[in-house]
């Protein structure tokens, strides 16, 4: 269920809250192909399943770390919208961790809490912390806070 925010002050106020998970986004050979392409990170983890199949420990290829991570922006417009203000800046990122592997063929989750929110003279700097996992793994794929200027 989307969350949807028309003042910063309703932000604020969901500051240390938990959104989602949502549901699930199967993670495909295609996609991370098509990542590969635009990227051109061809490691054989990625993109040669037969090799992957013989040499890596995971039996199957991987997701590239940066491919999860540019899942963030997909995860959060299912968790939440920001109906306010005219422009949102990608300002960075802090703390980026891959703790596991996304396999092909893994459902991936999104969580998002929003974490900070800090006035500056160009706007408000909003930190979302987001956790990426896969269903049924141990620990998270992915655990990276994002920090977008609001304006």
């Amino acid at each position: 269920m989307i969350r949807i925010f028309t003042t910063l002050d309703q932000v604020e106020t969901a500051l240390g809250d938990e959104l989602g998970p949502t549901d699930a986004l199967v993670v495909d050979q295609d996609r991370i192909d098509a990542f590969a392409a635009a990227t051109g990170d061809y490691q054989w983890i990625h993109v040669d399943p037969v090799r992957a199949a013989a040499e890596s420990p995971f039996g199957v290829t991987i997701a590239h770390g940066y491919l999860t991570l540019s899942l963030m922006p997909y995860f959060g417009q299912r968790l939440f919208r920001l109906d306010f203000g005219t422009a949102r800046i990608n300002y960075g990122l802090d703390k980026v961790r891959f703790p596991a592997p996304v396999p092909v063929g893994s459902a991936l989750r999104g969580k998002a809490t929003f974490t900070a929110l800090k006035t500056i003279p160009a706007g408000a700097v909003l930190t979302t912390r987001y956790v990426l996992a896969v269903d049924g793994a141990a620990k998270p794929a992915c655990i990276a806070e994002s920090m977008i200027l609001l304006s």
